[in-house]
């Protein structure tokens, strides 16, 4: 599917539609990764900083041509490492020229995104090295560890590499801006290096369990203090490993967690004075039309569920009907308001 998106047209259809779909599922912030193709990823940044109308701020976002060199279809692998590089700095240079909107902080950044190891030959692991030496504030974001077979093939490639988190961080990339995808089967090693340098993971459950491809031990993570970590709250002071989390946890995931993922907690994951307003406004009522929340001639009100059970119905029973309104950087993008 990702060859179509050499056809720009193709390409912006299909972005406009996911970009869409994703901020009226109430996703504020998102790390996009995009196709190889320059001109489909432009455009991608382009719907996302705007959705089309230059009244409309658009998403807070991440967006990242993939870097892939080898071991991949013929007809979707990049023709050299100079050339992936080139074209990543092309794609650097047309988000940081996108016209800022109601604040001096840019809502669309680049990000650097090598597929994965297995994907990239050593010399172009190198030069994106050598462009997040040169960029350090630019976000980088690639998979680690999604499946054990994965995990093989990466040492046989990088056999000098104690660990897949060390070939990362033989090339430079592995640093306190870095968001690794997945992580399901890290070592201990790889664990206590990402720890030392502050890098971030993201895991997604849904994906994972689709994939069969693991999951994520998120609690340790959190007990040894790896980004999403500094939770205060911990169940029964045991710390999370092998703990269910708890409902403030989960909170805390999807907000200040995440934005502490993405190098963002001082702009936005909380209220806090002086921090860009991102949020959403939810709707649990019956009137909302997702009858999964409270079941038939139910409503919030008529329960003693409060706050906290109003949350937890929403976490696991809510979609986008319950979106209301989307906010970012205090203005109104998505949600059934709109």
């Amino acid at each position: 599917m990702e060859v179509k998106f050499a056809d720009v047209d193709l390409a912006n259809r299909a972005y406009h539609a996911v970009v869409r779909r994703i901020i009226d599922a109430g996703t504020t912030t998102c790390c996009y990764y995009g196709s190889q193709h320059l001109g489909a990823t432009k455009v991608l940044a382009d719907i996302v900083h705007s959705l089309g109308s230059p009244q409309l701020t658009g998403q807070r976002a991440f967006v990242g041509k993939c870097n892939m060199d080898r071991n991949s279809a013929p007809n979707y692998t990049e023709a050299s490492a100079d050339s992936s590089i080139q074209d990543t700095q092309a794609l650097i240079a047309h988000i940081e020229a996108l016209p800022r909107t109601n604040s001096d902080i840019p809502l669309v950044l680049p990000i650097l995104t090598p597929r994965f190891a297995i994907s990239c030959t050593a010399p172009l692991l190198s030069g994106l090295g050598d462009l997040a030496r040169s960029k350090p504030s630019v976000r980088i974001q690639t998979h680690i560890s999604e499946n054990k077979l994965e995990i093989q093939f990466t040492k046989e490639l990088f056999p000098d590499s104690q660990s897949y988190a060390a070939v990362y961080d033989s090339f430079g990339l592995l640093r306190g801006n870095t968001i690794l995808a997945h992580a399901c089967h890290l070592e201990e090693d790889e664990m206590a290096l990402i720890k030392e340098r502050n890098a971030g993971i993201s895991h997604c459950p849904t994906s994972n369990f689709h994939l069969n491809s693991g999951v994520a031990p998120v609690g340790e993570f959190l007990d040894r203090g790896i980004k999403p970590c500094r939770l205060v709250e911990t169940t029964k002071g045991a710390g999370y490993k092998d703990q269910q989390l708890s409902l403030q946890a989960l909170l805390y995931l999807a907000t200040l967690g995440g934005a502490r993922v993405c190098d963002l907690e001082d702009q936005i994951g909380s209220f806090a004075p002086g921090k860009s307003f991102d949020a959403l406004v939810v709707d649990v009522r019956n009137s909302a039309g997702n009858p999964a929340l409270w079941g038939v001639d139910s409503e919030p009100a008529n329960t003693d569920s409060g706050l906290d059970g109003m949350l937890e119905r929403f976490f696991f029973c809510g979609d986008d009907r319950n979106i209301s309104s989307v906010y970012v950087q205090g203005r109104l993008i998505g949600g059934t308001s709109r």
